[in-house]
């Protein structure tokens, strides 16, 4: 009788551990953490081309979008770096080869060689990231990755419908007869 009686004690005790770990996010996979990873490059990105465009824009929306990008990517960046930090995962410190090269591009660009370069920029980089984060938003394991996944989803979301709209604006000068053209030359 005792013997079943602890079995039934241990049985439900490891039923509500099993409870309370499926409650809580577990540890994070190796893809969360490369997710995590890219996202933190790709926010310090946006970050400084956003600092960059506004300094360089011509059009004052290309600049009004850029502060945004700031603002937004900084806030997100902080954010990802406390789930980081809860979870022990190292971020990278800055841009990827790929975006420094980009970078280097545009620092080269005046005008609205600038503006349409930048938001051509931002518009592909927005799709892909909206794409990113929706995957990982509906990951099946539930992480930190995920829910931060989830909180930014939406920013970005509204980050990719500024961007069409914005990038419209910055090639309108160019469709029209009043083609804004800056000089490649600082």
């Amino acid at each position: 009788m005792k013997q079943t009686l602890a079995i039934t004690a241990l049985a439900a005790a490891l039923s509500a551990a099993v409870g309370a770990m499926a409650a809580t996010p577990g540890p994070l996979s190796h893809s969360d953490v490369k997710f995590m990873q890219k996202a933190a490059s790709g926010g310090l990105a946006e970050v400084e081309m956003g600092k960059l465009a506004q300094q360089k824009a011509e059009r004052e929306e290309v600049k009004q979008f850029a502060t945004r990008m700031v603002e937004d990517h900084a806030k997100a960046n902080d954010d990802l770096a406390r789930v980081a930090a809860a979870n022990s995962v190292n971020l990278p410190q800055g841009m990827d080869k790929d975006t420094r090269k980009e970078m280097d591009k545009l620092q080269k660009l005046v005008g609205g060689d600038f503006d349409r370069a930048y938001m051509k920029h931002m518009l592909k980089d927005h799709r892909k990231d909206v794409k990113e984060f929706r995957d990982e938003a509906r990951s099946k394991k539930d992480s930190d990755a995920k829910a931060f996944a989830q909180r930014t989803l939406p920013t970005l979301e509204e980050h990719l419908a500024m961007a069409e709209k914005t990038y419209d604006i910055a090639e309108s000068g160019k469709r029209s007869d009043n083609r804004q053209v800056g000089s490649t030359r600082p």
